[in-house]
């Protein structure tokens, strides 16, 4: 170990991949809470997609981006193909011979910051490094956080130092995969450190313009089978309630995130529906916000999923891409924490269930509170730190 690392501390290498949002934002979960619990100790979050060649990151990224979005069914096929893919078949080589090929950065990447663990919130770079542990070429830990409510085969590699689980059906299956039952942590999925606060909805909601005491629905991403977000916020706002019932005002608040187009129509409808639709874009504050709200409307991927859990937030769960979101969807619905919603008729005929029958919606918000494992990235960090000592 250098002299300068001798100072700072331990070195913990994070790698992610940018094919979706949820396995960087999971790296920068535990990330945050090493940065505030471990100030001496040296945690990097590299993305692997910036260590390879345009080519490989056009397949891994671009071109997951649009198979998601155009052909959700094709994505369904080539995920349960590659789950259910012998690991000595033509394409399983070909694969790993294209991977290999486009690692040689990373590696260098890797041997230049001489990390004393490695956590990895993506298959690839454990599959990458599991080939390096096998030849004796790497000696570092190399721990491996899932971060679906599911485990598909590609991120069960030999050598590992341990593994992170999101539940016990998820640890489960890793035994039953021959992963060694001491080697596995059901920790849950790591979200950040904010969403472990104990945050109060009658000092958050004023600060959004929103009444703490009004029934609120949050909206998040568009997506397949609903429509644009700005068209299924009028839906929504549309909707007709008995005057008698005190959630008949509701709140409506819609997150945008990077969309500005949709941000821009939003505020435009809003104008028509003053003190009960809130658009807003990008923002920090998620769990503030979802601190007001007594249900989510989304999609159910495994970051934003755990994030409802953390805060207790029951969901209707839209469009799930086939695959991991479809076993994500899975999941909380048998848990009794969801419903689902295939198009925009089903979700404006959930809303008003839930609405007409607040015992239900309030067993399903203590059920999501059972669920939650808001400390997912503290479990994460300490224990590959105490590994170390």
């Amino acid at each position: 170990m250098t002299e300068h690392q001798t100072q700072l501390g331990k070195t913990i290498l994070i790698l992610s991949v940018s094919a979706g949002a949820g396995h960087a934002r999971a790296a920068e979960a535990i990330r945050a809470y090493a940065q505030s619990a471990k100030p001496d100790c040296r945690v990097i979050h590299l993305d692997v997609m910036d260590f390879v060649t345009l080519g490989f990151r056009k397949i891994y990224t671009d071109f997951y981006v649009r198979l998601v979005n155009r052909a959700p069914t094709l994505w369904g096929y080539l995920y349960n193909f590659t789950n259910d893919a012998r690991a000595d078949s033509s394409m399983e080589k070909l694969r790993r011979s294209l991977e290999r090929w486009n690692a040689k950065a990373l590696l260098r990447e890797i041997a230049n910051l001489n990390p004393d663990a490695i956590i990895c919130t993506h298959f690839l770079p454990a599959e990458m490094l599991a080939r390096l542990i096998a030849r004796h070429e790497l000696d570092c830990p190399v721990w491996v956080q899932v971060t679906d409510f599911d485990l598909h085969r590609m991120w069960v590699h030999k050598g590992m130092a341990g593994y992170f689980a999101a539940n016990q059906e998820v640890a489960f299956r890793m035994r039953e995969h021959g992963i060694a039952a001491d080697t596995i942590h059901v920790t849950g999925i790591p979200i950040m450190p904010a969403f472990a606060k104990t945050l109060s909805r009658e000092k958050c909601a004023p600060a959004f313009g929103l009444a703490p005491s009004r029934f609120t629905m949050i909206l998040m991403g568009g997506g397949a089978g609903l429509g644009n977000l700005d068209e299924v916020a009028a839906r929504l706002l549309g909707l007709q309630l008995p005057a008698e019932n005190p959630s008949s005002q509701f709140q409506l608040i819609v997150l945008a995130g990077k969309n500005h187009r949709a941000l821009q129509a939003l505020q435009t409808l809003a104008l028509s529906y003053p003190q009960r639709l809130f658009p807003i874009g990008f923002t920090s504050q998620v769990e503030r916000l979802m601190v007001c709200a007594d249900v989510v409307i989304t999609k159910p991927g495994g970051l934003t999923t755990s994030e409802c859990l953390a805060m207790g937030l029951p969901m209707i769960v839209n469009a799930p891409i086939p695959g991991q979101e479809e076993r994500n969807a899975d999941y909380v619905l048998e848990q009794g924490v969801a419903l689902k919603a295939v198009d925009s008729l089903a979700l404006i005929y959930r809303i008003q269930e839930l609405i007409a029958q607040p015992d239900r919606l309030s067993t399903m918000t203590q059920r999501a509170k059972l669920l939650g494992k808001p400390n997912a990235a503290q479990a994460v960090f300490e224990r590959v730190f105490a590994s170390l000592c």
